[in-house]
Parts: C-alpha cells; structure tokens; sequence
C-alpha cells in the first residue's frame, strides 16, 4: 500500500496514553481516529483490554496539570462526578520507611478518582470534538507502509464482531496499546531492528477492594498510604474516590502473595506501621469482592536508541514505559507525553520519529530512575546497583526520618512524589 492521508491519524488503544494522544494530535490533523479491542462502556466501568483498571490509580499533581492543559476544565469534571479534591500532604497520611511524613499543606492538589472515572471523563470531551472518533472493538493486526518502508501509511484491523478485516490509511500511527504492545514485532516485520528492552523485576501483587466511606473514617481525611521498604514486603493503600467509597489496595512485592479472604487480609495488613488499613478493612461495609492484579517488572523500550525508523510511527504510554505502579507515575507521564507531542507538532512533522523518541526519553528518564532506584533498595530485587547506590540508600533512610517531624522536608519530598519538583530539590537538605 502506497497511499496515505495526510490529514488523517491513528491511535491504537484508548485508555489514557491514547485518549490524550488524540488530543494532542488534533492540533495537527483534522480527523484522528482511536482504535480499541474493547466494546466500550457508556458509563464509568472496568474493561478487560485494561485490567488494571480495576486497582486503585492515584493521579499525581503533575499529571492533573497536565491533562489541564490538554483539556481546560478537566478537574471541574472530575469534581461534579463526585471526585474528592484535597492536598495530598495535609489530607493523606504518609508512612515512608516506617516513618509517617510530617503532615502540612503542600500547596498541591489531589484527586480521588477511579480510573474507569478519569478515563470516562476524558472520552466524553473527546465525544464533543469534531474531528476525534472512537472505533471500538477491533483488533490492530499490522502496519501498511508504502513500498520501500520508509513511512508507515496506516494499520490493519480485523473487528471482534464480525471478523471483517480492513486497511485504515493515516500519515501517523501512534501505538498507545500499552502493556500488550506489539510495536517492536510490527518494527521488525518492516525490516527494522527491535528496540532494546529494560526490566527490573518487582513481582507485585496487589488486592484491591472498594469500601462504604463515612465521611468520619480516618478523622476526615482522604486516604493513607504505607509503603513496602527493605525488610517490610507488604504494604496498604486506601483512597477516597467518587461514590462515597475508599479503594483500598493490600500489597505485596518480591515473593509476599496477598490473601484475598476477610480475615487473612486482616492479618496481612495489622503489622503496617498505621491501622488505618486494617481499621477500614475491619469496620467498613464492602461493596465489592476482592480482586487481584499480578505486575511482573518495570519494563522500558529504547526506541531513542535505534539507528532507523520509519516515518509515521510513534510509541507512547505504557508501550514505550511501563512502571512500578505503586509509584503511580503511568497516567502523569502519558500526559507529560502527550503534551510533548503537541509541542513538536507545532514546530513542524519532519522527523518526528526521532524527536519524540529523544524528547519521551528524557521525559521518562527521572521517573524510571525513580521508580527503579527505590526498588534497587530491596536486596530481593536483582538488577545493576550503580556504586553510590549504598550511600544514597543511607541519605534517604535519614532523610524519610527527618521528614517524620520536618513539614518543610514533608513537602518537599511530596512534590517530588507527585512529580512537581526534580528530585535534585531533595539533595543537601539534611547532614
């Protein structure tokens, strides 16, 4: 196939990254068309083509920015949807390393949202864009690309209803399917090397249930968080969301399997440093079973480091760099993509390929480091310890103690957990 439009583009996979890929796209092209395996729902609900969608997503301050920007008003939908709003410092209680965080007002603003909410919300605006439509339930089998492979032109689909296959012509394809992407086969079948891959294997498992919320529960704030650290491989979350509830996670990581019964859950949560997990879980009504979420290894492909691509591609999302989902980075960094890819369409679509991949690397690069290095701190976990690894282990093992009664320590390592400010600000803090 030799022919493509040029004024037409594709998003393969409709959870965050390719919704606000659309969104960015539509800057350049007047028709974008997002592709998905799923029969979507009109309402907020999980779906198979996303399974983590039913565990709890924490949408970092950063990323609600983010989306913003892409789309004004975002968080008043979020809002009338019954989401709550709070400081995540003040309002949520912190237990780092063993030690609760100091808390104060942090100045940022958080949300509990469901993800199946977030990504509703979003999919309804794009509804209000002309140019923007949804095909669900297809599969995308291939690329086509024009003779010599220099550019891709579009994909092959197959439908999940009727078998019916077709070719969609584009001048851009971008692959936001996430986890089960299968860009680098698809590269590989156009004659292009595959990407290098990077893994650090966590093995995590978590449980998630949703809970009655009072507004009483946790005198009044909106969640509690305590973290796994080197000795403690279990670990709890809970989160107010829309629908009076508190999505709670119990975790485990490197080898702790979660129970998913009432009174083992119990058990598995007592030891954490706060009760507050195991207070909900003991005294609130259930809405819903347990469901468990299996997440293998922080995975990253190097499309920045290939020595060819073609023209026309493009890799986003989890496809590109899928993390440690305790960090809750995924949904911010999609934003932080897509708003980069908005910003080099607007100087132009020569090269693209090459600097997206650069300018996506260097976006993904604190994030991956993050997300990595905290992980590296567990002795379980096998992957390459650089040789200040130890010391700074020591720093910020003195560091999360300082911050049990530092506010000014507090909030400046919640905006680097949300992703406000570079991790740098944290440095020379404490002796």
């Amino acid at each position: 196939m030799t022919d493509f439009r040029g004024d037409h583009a594709v998003v393969i996979g409709a959870g965050m990254a390719g919704l606000l890929t659309a969104v960015a796209l539509r800057s350049r092209y007047p028709s974008v068309t997002v592709i998905d395996r799923d029969a979507l729902p009109d309402h907020p609900a999980p779906r198979r083509g996303v399974p983590q969608s039913r565990q709890v997503h924490a949408m970092l301050a950063r990323g609600l920015q983010e989306i913003e920007e892409l789309l004004p008003g975002f968080s008043d939908d979020l809002r009338a949807a019954g989401a709550p709003f709070g400081d995540p410092l003040r309002d949520m209680h912190w237990y780092i390393g063993g030690h609760q965080l100091q808390p104060a007002a942090s100045g940022i603003v958080g949300v509990g949202a469901s993800r199946p909410l977030v990504e509703y919300v979003v999919r309804r605006r794009l509804a209000e864009f002309p140019g923007i439509r949804i095909l669900p339930s297809l599969d995308v089998v291939g690329l086509t690309s024009t003779a010599d492979r220099r550019h891709v032109t579009g994909v092959r689909t197959v439908s999940r209803t009727d078998s019916t296959e077709s070719a969609l012509p584009a001048e851009l394809v971008v692959d936001a399917a996430g986890r089960g992407s299968r860009s680098p086969a698809w590269l590989w079948d156009l004659g292009y090397p595959a990407p290098e891959q990077e893994t650090l294997r966590v093995n995590l498992v978590n449980i998630t249930r949703h809970y009655r919320r009072d507004p009483s529960d946790l005198g009044g704030r909106i969640g509690t968080s305590v973290n796994y650290y080197p000795g403690q491989l279990h670990g709890g979350f809970a989160l107010a969301q829309e629908g009076d509830r508190f999505a709670v996670v119990v975790g485990g990581m490197l080898g702790a399997d979660p129970p998913m019964d009432h009174a083992a859950m119990l058990d598995w949560v007592k030891p954490l440093a706060s009760p507050d997990i195991y207070d909900i879980i003991r005294d609130a009504e259930p809405l819903d079973d347990p469901v468990k979420m299996r997440f293998a290894a922080n995975t990253r492909w190097r499309y920045e480091r290939l020595p060819r691509l073609p023209e026309g591609f493009l890799v986003t999302g989890d496809a590109m760099c899928s993390f440690n989902p305790i960090y809750a980075q995924g949904m911010t960094v999609a934003a932080v993509e897509a708003t980069l890819l908005r910003e080099l369409l607007a100087e132009g679509s020569d090269a693209l390929p090459e600097r997206f991949f650069r300018r996506a690397a260097e976006a993904i690069e604190t994030p991956w480091t993050v997300a990595v290095g905290n992980d590296l701190r567990f002795p379980e976990a096998v992957g390459f310890r650089p040789p200040e690894h130890e010391a700074l282990n020591a720093y910020w093992e003195k560091f999360h103690a300082a911050a049990a009664s530092d506010p000014e320590l507090s909030r400046a390592f919640i905006k680097v957990m949300h992703m406000t400010e570079p991790p740098s600000s944290l440095f020379g803090r404490i002796g």
